[in-house]
């Protein structure tokens, strides 16, 4: 039997953001930028080291960036670029459709 093949493009995409607790770090950076203990206390199940890595992927794909305040203790925060801000309409479908199938 052929294997049914998708557009690169979708396959890479929806391999990323299927990754589990991606969508709800993206959802989480939605209402704004956020400290690291913020999302870690807004999706308790998941580890920091997962939280970590997570974040990590999705700032290398340009969608999460990393800011650095120099202050005293140093300040960490991070936020959607516009890439990631583009997401908005497809986790709000998503919303939708896990509110009327779930």
């Amino acid at each position: 039997m052929d294997k049914f093949h998708l557009c690169p493009k979708f396959e890479s995409a929806f391999e990323l953001l299927g990754k589990r607790w991606t969508g709800l770090i993206i959802r989480t950076l939605l209402s704004g930028q956020k400290r690291f203990s913020d999302i870690a206390e807004a999706i308790p199940n998941m580890s920091a080291r997962m939280l970590t890595e997570r974040f990590k992927e999705l700032e290398s794909e340009g969608i999460v960036v990393r800011k650095v305040y120099p202050e005293i203790p140093v300040r960490i925060e991070y936020e959607l670029t516009e890439k990631g801000r583009e997401l908005e309409p497809v986790m709000n479908e998503i919303q939708k459709w896990a509110e009327k199938w779930n």
